[in-house]
């Protein structure tokens, strides 16, 4: 097996080099053969050097569109499996080996994982249950994905016309192409993901709880609110 790991990558020097490590060492645990392709997208600090420093592919991407971002990577990934994880989240050490285990197992068409964020509070909890229905709706896990590449080509990859929750809808579609094929769409249990809380730590704990119809906005793609929260978004 050969891992292609898709990071997007937007000014994200305080982040990248933890999440470059912990792929790393669970690629080591598994003893899988690996490449890491970052997409540089608009970065005016250090983010293309720590990625290239560490060994990484380099891509450049520079649309206000995640859809565009992650395709350009896959587009060039030589692996048989398709990994997302965004830069500013990190991986448990046995990550790998079991995606490797369920994708084997003949039983998945891909899935996501476990996500826990890098530090709790009342405020951060409250976000999550405004949030969580959102998910629920669409019945997928998401954070990082993962399929055979041949999947992700037969369902055409993230759709370009989604300039957010792209990875629902992809998940969505793997889901649908599963049932085809009589495999599940699945969730990493025995490994998870951290990501950071750096929404949080620049608008506030209870940010989402004062602006409720941002997340609206943002499950029903609305460009200013994409804009808000991705793409201008200042890095901290």
């Amino acid at each position: 097996m050969f891992i292609s790991i898709i990071t997007p990558a937007h000014n994200e020097e305080k982040y990248l080099g933890k999440c470059l490590s912990s792929v790393k060492k669970a690629a080591q645990s598994a003893s899988v053969k690996y490449e890491h392709i970052v997409v540089i997208n608009r970065c005016t600090d250090q983010t293309e050097s720590i990625a290239r420093s560490l060994g990484c592919r380099i891509v450049h991407e520079n649309s206000k569109n995640l859809s565009c971002i992650r395709n350009a990577g896959v587009a060039h990934a030589c692996g048989d499996i398709i990994v997302t994880i965004d830069a500013d989240s990190w991986i448990s050490e046995n990550m790998f080996t079991e995606v490797i285990r369920m994708l084997n197992s003949g039983q998945y068409i891909g899935g996501g994982v476990r996500i826990y964020p890098e530090r709790l509070s009342a405020g951060i909890f409250c976000s999550l249950l405004i949030v969580m229905p959102f998910v629920l709706l669409h019945g997928v896990s998401v954070g990082m994905l993962w399929c055979f590449k041949s999947d992700f080509d037969a369902v055409g990859g993230f759709n370009e016309s989604l300039i957010c929750v792209e990875d629902i809808d992809l998940a969505r579609r793997l889901k649908k192409l599963g049932k085809n094929t009589s495999k599940h769409y699945g969730t990493i249990r025995k490994a998870h993901m951290i990501t950071s809380c750096r929404k949080f730590d620049q608008f506030g704990d209870w940010y989402f709880v004062r602006n409720p119809k941002l997340v609206y906005d943002i499950f029903t793609c609305k460009q200013d609110a994409a804009n808000e929260f991705y793409y201008d978004i200042s890095r901290i």
